[in-house]
């Protein structure tokens, strides 16, 4: 395995440039990068900065009809999650045995599917970075990182081959590291399975919001949206805790049933307005959706917590009620937000 072999990003939406981008211009010891889509993007990409600096970049470019002849060092899968099964699909056959993949999927659904699919180390990540595509025709060469967050990495527990997650344990630590040096706070944990439910939970409190309202994240801190948002954190809080999914800075040591689920909503809330207040300029990857009139991942990201609602007789009625809307707006085949 060539660690030091160019990054494929596969799948280089909004989240997959900022990656790629923010890697090919780390300080010192850039790092070849090639986006790798359905159709050829223009090898001159810009990248704007929280700051509002515009960085020029020039990476390869390749689609999967047509990859790159030298096999890569790292791939990374950040596609939609209903999309991520096929790519990898399309993908295996050139790949070498041993390539480590790199799955950035919101939800939790496809990961450990591939993870025991793929011939290679895996990891898992996930990040609260806020990162759009501008509209109109500069949107396939310009990505604005909207806002700082944090990327979590590690491998699942359930991999096929306990080489291979040795060596991912390992490969989470350098590709971390390469993160933070390329301006994206990143560690590796060892629990990114408990990691992507809290990233769901922060997912299904915000972006069906924003997709059906049409606003940004920090348009969420102000009436009517801010009780939404409460509602639909101690619904996902009570169905987590039915789940066994301990929140961040949760409840420790023994105290009242009570006591304990109010201390553990508390975490709850505390994690999501801090991702809402980090990302405020942010326009969600699901309110992108929306407006192109593409698929969304209400599936991966709310199909889990109703899944779980529905097998501890939980009532969810706003989870629903947004699941809902988000599929007819699917069937319907409409961009049209509220």
């Amino acid at each position: 395995m060539n660690r030091q072999g160019t990054h494929w990003i596969v799948g280089p939406g909004a989240l997959g440039r900022l990656i790629g981008l923010r890697l090919a211009t780390r300080p010192g010891l850039p790092v070849a990068v090639a986006l790798i889509g359905r159709r050829r993007l223009p090898k001159e990409q810009t990248l704007v900065t929280p700051q509002g600096e515009a960085l020029r970049v020039s990476v390869a470019t390749a689609t999967l009809e047509s990859l790159p002849t030298d096999p890569p060092g790292v791939v990374h899968l950040t596609t939609k999650a209903y999309g991520a099964e096929a790519a990898h699909a399309a993908l295996a056959s050139h790949l070498p045995a041993g390539t480590p993949l790199v799955l950035w999927q919101n939800g939790f659904g496809c990961q450990p599917r591939l993870a025991q699919r793929h011939v290679g180390p895996v990891l898992c990540a996930t990040t609260t970075e806020g990162a759009y595509l501008e509209a109109g025709p500069a949107s396939d060469g310009r990505v604005v990182h909207a806002g700082h967050g944090e990327t979590l990495i590690g491998t699942l527990d359930d991999a096929r081959d306990t080489r291979h997650a040795a060596l991912a344990r390992t490969l989470a630590g350098e590709l971390a590291t390469a993160l933070t040096d390329a301006g994206l706070a990143a560690r590796a944990v060892d629990d990114i399975h408990r990691r992507l439910w809290h990233k769901l939970a922060v997912n299904a409190a915000i972006n069906p919001l924003v997709a059906r309202f049409g606003i940004r994240n920090g348009q969420l801190r102000d009436r009517p949206f801010r009780p939404m948002v409460e509602a639909i954190i101690a619904e996902v809080a009570t169905i987590l805790a039915a789940e066994g999914i301990a929140p961040p800075d949760g409840a420790e040591g023994m105290m009242a049933r009570g006591e304990e689920h109010a201390r553990d909503l508390e975490a709850w809330r505390g994690l999501v307005w801090r991702v809402v207040e980090g990302t405020a300029g942010n326009r969600a990857s699901m309110l992108q959706d929306v407006l192109a009139g593409r698929p969304t991942e209400h599936e991966a990201i709310l199909g889990p917590l109703l899944a779980a609602a529905d097998a501890h007789r939980l009532p969810a009625p706003r989870l629903t009620e947004l699941a809902d809307w988000l599929r007819a707006r699917e069937v319907a085949g409409s961009s049209d937000t509220c």
